[in-house]
C-alpha cells in the first residue's frame, strides 16, 4: 500500500507555481518538491498529481494499491466524475496514469491534513 499526498502553491502576485508531493511507502517518506509551469492554482494542482503518479509509475511497483489524497476539491471532483470542463487535458493524463495501477482510492482531505505536501510546495517556491 502506498499513500500519496499532493499540493500546489503559488507566490502571491506572480506566475510562479510549485508542487509538493509526499509519498509514504513501507513506513518511509519520499518527499518531492519542484517549481512547475501552470496557468493558475487549479492547473497546478493537476500538475502536482500528475507528477506524483509519474514518480510512482517510474519508481514503485504498478501492482500496489494507491491511496491518493489532495485538498483540491476541483481535482478530486474531476477525477470522480471523469470530467473537467476547464482542465480536460490534465484530467485525461492523470486518469491514464491512475489506470496503470491495480487500485487507486482518491480522497479529498482538508488543508490541515495535507500539511506535509503543502510545506514541500512552499519550500520549492522559496528556491526561486
Amino acid at each position: 500500500m502506498i499513500k500519496m499526498y499532493t499540493d500546489a502553491a503559488t507566490k502571491p502576485n506572480s506566475d510562479h507555481y510549485a508542487a509538493g508531493i509526499l509519498i509514504i511507502h513501507n513506513k518511509q517518506q519520499i518527499q518531492l518538491k519542484q517549481v512547475i509551469d501552470a496557468k493558475d492554482n487549479h492547473s497546478a494542482e493537476f500538475v502536482a498529481a500528475i507528477l506524483g503518479f509519474k514518480y510512482l509509475s517510474e519508481h514503485l511497483a504498478h501492482e500496489q494499491n494507491i491511496f491518493f489524497y489532495s485538498d483540491s476539491k476541483i481535482l478530486m471532483d474531476s477525477i470522480t466524475k471523469k470530467y473537467s470542463k476547464s482542465y480536460p487535458d490534465y484530467l485525461s493524463e492523470l486518469l491514464e496514469l491512475e489506470d496503470g495501477f491495480d487500485l487507486v482510492i482518491n480522497q479529498w482531505i482538508p488543508d490541515k491534513q495535507n500539511a506535509g505536501a503543502h510545506h514541500l510546495a512552499i519550500q520549492a517556491l522559496h528556491q526561486l
